[in-house]
């Protein structure tokens, strides 16, 4: 059985694509969890992988890091992965590998945050500009495959990847356009959003240098965890 190494669910962005992506396809696995302590995890993390990073893969005395090449190796053993036809698989992959390394305005400014929600008005113009760029990559999926996922009918990797973006819209109220609420609205329904987003949310242990990366210039409006003391039942 494959045994995927994640960190914390409120903050592990990364930890959240492969997660859900073999939840949803019901590609079995067995979770292994361990904790952020601070900036600097290596030591702890260089036990299980290479990089020293989350998620990392182990599978059959072999080990696969980075949840791009996560997903690549699932993709090798599961139907569901990436979409059956050639150009909504190509298109999927570009959008995907655009998620892996772009939008670093919006991942900087606006931290995953599972449980929090902040105000972080206004926002710089480098992150308006990332929230541009998304909108007009989902819009052009959901309007060239026709829906409801980014790439078709099918969820597939690529709504794995972007997975953590709709978080990151709920946490930090990010303005998108209503004609991709229907896409959010799915998503964020999605059986294994939200359990990763239940089990977040009772994570009885946390983490400070990520709660003051999330405040950054902002303010706390909520904060939706079990224990804290900002806890509230909106959103």
């Amino acid at each position: 059985m494959y045994q995927l190494y994640i960190a914390n669910k409120n903050y592990s962005s990364w930890s959240l694509r492969p997660w859900v992506l073999m939840q949803t396809l019901a590609i079995p696995f067995e979770e292994k969890q361990v904790q952020f302590q601070s900036n600097d995890n290596s030591a702890q993390f260089k036990a299980f992988a290479p990089n020293a990073k989350v998620p990392c893969l182990h599978h059959d005395n072999w080990v696969v890091w980075d949840s791009l090449a996560i997903v690549e190796y699932l993709a090798e053993r599961h139907a569901g992965v990436w979409p059956e036809d050639n150009k909504e698989r190509s298109w999927a992959r570009s959008a995907t590998a655009e998620m892996h390394s772009g939008f670093s305005a919006l991942r900087s400014y606006c931290p995953f945050h599972a449980g929090g929600r902040f105000d972080k008005t206004p926002l710089p113009d480098a992150v308006l500009t990332d929230l541009k760029r998304l909108e007009q990559l989902w819009q052009e999926g959901l309007q060239r495959f026709g829906g409801p996922y980014l790439a078709g009918a099918n969820f597939s990797a690529v709504d794995a990847f972007y997975a953590p973006v709709l978080f990151r819209i709920q946490s930090y109220q990010l303005p998108v356009a209503a004609t991709l609420s229907p896409y959010i609205g799915l998503m964020m329904n999605l059986p294994a959003m939200q359990l990763w987003y239940q089990q977040a949310l009772a994570e009885p242990f946390w983490d400070d240098e990520h709660e003051i990366a999330a405040l950054g210039s902002g303010t706390l409006i909520a904060d939706h965890r079990s224990g804290s003391a900002n806890s509230s039942d909106v959103g």
